[in-house]
């Protein structure tokens, strides 16, 4: 089990934390979610959109984390 904490990169010498990075992809990966439920009405079922979307980016979110940070798959 790999638990080193994530770091920091640089971009053009200011240091981000990679999470920032991380958080960022998790982001795009649930707009298209959002876009393809979005277009299959999908929403017109969930009683919260705001907390379903909140939640759908959670687990992005989780799940680039434990894809990046060499968890078994």
């Amino acid at each position: 089990m790999n638990t080193s904490i994530y770091g920091e990169f640089s971009l053009h010498g200011v240091y981000l934390p990679t999470l920032l990075a991380l958080m960022g992809l998790a982001y795009v990966l649930k707009t298209g979610v959002r876009f393809v439920l979005g277009k299959t009405r999908f929403y017109a079922w969930v009683w919260h959109p705001a907390l379903f979307n909140f939640a759908v980016y959670v687990l992005a979110l989780t799940g680039v984390m434990a894809y990046t940070s060499g968890a078994p798959r």
